[in-house]
């Protein structure tokens, strides 16, 4: 069985990931995927290939699926309202055509 979804997608600071966890719950979303995360923006350039002073300053990417748009949305703006003043990160939603394999979600 199949079924739609929208996915959240937020690279931040890894320092974050706890308070992100928590709103991400909050929400009713029933998980989340986190992986290191590198690159450029424009707040400079993030790596997360070399060694770093602390892995505070590394980023993380956090995807969420969720039923539905609202949802992701809802996520997005408390963590962008949260935190996105004083720390580096972007939250984009993708559609997803199709989850395979949902057990739940």
């Amino acid at each position: 069985m199949t079924q739609q979804a929208s996915k959240l997608v937020i690279v931040t600071e890894k320092l974050l990931l706890k308070k992100i966890a928590k709103i991400i719950d909050e929400t009713g979303a029933t998980g989340y995927t986190v992986v290191d995360a590198g690159g450029k923006g424009s707040r400079n350039v993030r790596s997360s290939g070399g060694p770093t002073v602390s892995e505070t300053y590394s980023n993380i990417k956090i995807e969420v699926l969720t039923p539905n748009r609202d949802m992701a949305v809802k996520i997005s703006d408390e963590v962008a309202a949260q935190f996105f003043d004083d720390y580096s990160g972007i939250a984009y939603i993708c559609s997803v055509m199709e989850v395979l394999h949902a057990h739940k979600f």
